[in-house]
């Protein structure tokens, strides 16, 4: 599994084996990105599902969704000042 960081926090992880990755965002966009289609996009069914982790299968996801939500999980941890170039 690879993680991927900003200041030392995690906003994603990969895990090639299942082809899927984690992110991490806000109460609001875990439920916007979900919403779109939860059989892509997905809380982790686990205690870490209600902090904002959430699962993305790479198979089926378009690109430009995934990006806009990778964005979302950068901006997620990311310092305000950082987050705002975004």
């Amino acid at each position: 599994i690879t993680s991927f960081r900003v200041k030392k926090k995690i906003f994603a992880t990969m895990n090639k084996e299942h082809n899927r990755a984690c992110l991490r965002f806000n109460e609001i966009d875990q439920n916007v990105f979900c919403s779109i289609d939860p059989k892509i996009i997905y809380p982790v069914p686990n205690k870490w599902g209600k902090y904002g982790w959430t699962l993305v299968d790479l198979k089926k996801v378009r690109k430009s969704l995934f990006k806009d939500a990778m964005t979302r999980a950068y901006c997620t941890v990311a310092p305000k000042l950082l987050a705002a170039k975004y």
